[in-house]
């Protein structure tokens, strides 16, 4: 592999992990979302207008604009998903869970819809994926239902992953019909206001309710920007990545990530009950990157 490779996508692999940990700890993982895309859409769309004009103000396929609106939403989903989960459970349980969970919909979709076929190495993939998933969350325990890796969290961690394969299939249709940037642009600007209108459905929903418990940290609408611009910066050097290297060699170092989020979840955040807890986490998380190695290369 290409040194320039492995540096480009861990690095977005870091990042990505940095933004999830901003959230997880910003008090409200919803808000600092949207704080987080409205300040990177306020970078990358006038940015990427400046560049349209610049190169000629070519034409835009309104289908490429309407699947970009559709991938924003979809992202849009994925966030609220994504917020619910970390309200109601540890970093190093849905991360890998969300991240995990894309790869085997992507099988899934292609064996029982395209009529794809999956090799040896694939069907090990597989069994990797689903044996570090479960014991990751260890479904058995849910029982009693009453700790802090309840059930809640693992159910939205799972929409969040089918919120990833869902925009990930609008995004492989729509990106080719213009250039990258302008796409990501159409994306974060959709995103944001999709994003912005279901804050206000669950500032509505919540005020209703009786007061909540105090949040875990006191929101920073200055990381939240912040974490915006990081989430950006990932999105951006795994675009470069692409131009470099093929999809099979950029998607299973990109899982890396989950390890690096189970690892500083249970030993930086402190969320796994005991050492053996934590390397119960962290050896999971490995095997679901390993399991998502061995689909990308079947």
């Amino acid at each position: 592999m290409d040194p320039l490779v492995f540096v480009l996508v861990a690095g977005a692999a870091v990042l990505h992990v940095t933004w999830n940990v901003l959230l997880k700890t910003a008090g409200d993982p919803l808000r600092a979302a949207a704080v987080g895309m409205a300040t990177a859409a306020a970078v990358l769309c006038p940015t990427a207008v400046a560049g349209w004009l610049l190169v000629g103000r070519p034409a835009i396929p309104a289908e490429s604009i309407g699947l970009g609106v559709v991938s924003g939403a979809l992202e849009a989903l994925y966030f609220s998903f994504l917020a619910a989960a970390y309200r109601r459970g540890d970093l190093s349980l849905v991360y890998p869970l969300a991240r995990g969970t894309a790869p085997l919909l992507a099988v899934a979709l292609g064996v029982g819809v395209l009529h794809e076929r999956l090799g040896t190495i694939g069907f090990i993939g597989v069994a990797c994926l689903l044996i570090g998933l479960l014991s990751l969350q260890r479904p058995w325990r849910f029982i009693r239902a009453t700790g802090r890796e309840g059930g809640g969290a693992a159910g939205f961690a799972l929409l969040t992953g089918v919120t990833i394969a869902a925009y990930s299939a609008v995004d492989r249709v729509g990106v080719r019909g213009t250039q990258p940037w302008i796409y990501a642009a159409v994306i974060w600007a959709s995103c944001t206001v999709f994003l912005w209108g279901y804050v206000w459905i669950d500032w509505r929903r919540t005020s209703s309710r009786a007061p909540m418990a105090a949040p875990i940290a006191p929101f920073s609408a200055l990381r939240a920007a912040l974490g915006g611009l990081i989430t950006l910066g990932a999105y951006l050097l795994i675009l470069v990545a692409f131009t470099v290297a093929p999809l099979t060699a950029v998607a299973p170092l990109r899982e890396s990530a989950i390890v690096l989020a189970s690892g500083w979840g249970a030993f930086r955040l402190r969320e796994a009950a005991d050492r053996a807890d934590a390397l119960r986490r962290l050896g999971s998380a490995a095997l679901v990157v390993f399991g998502a190695i061995l689909l990308a290369i079947d």
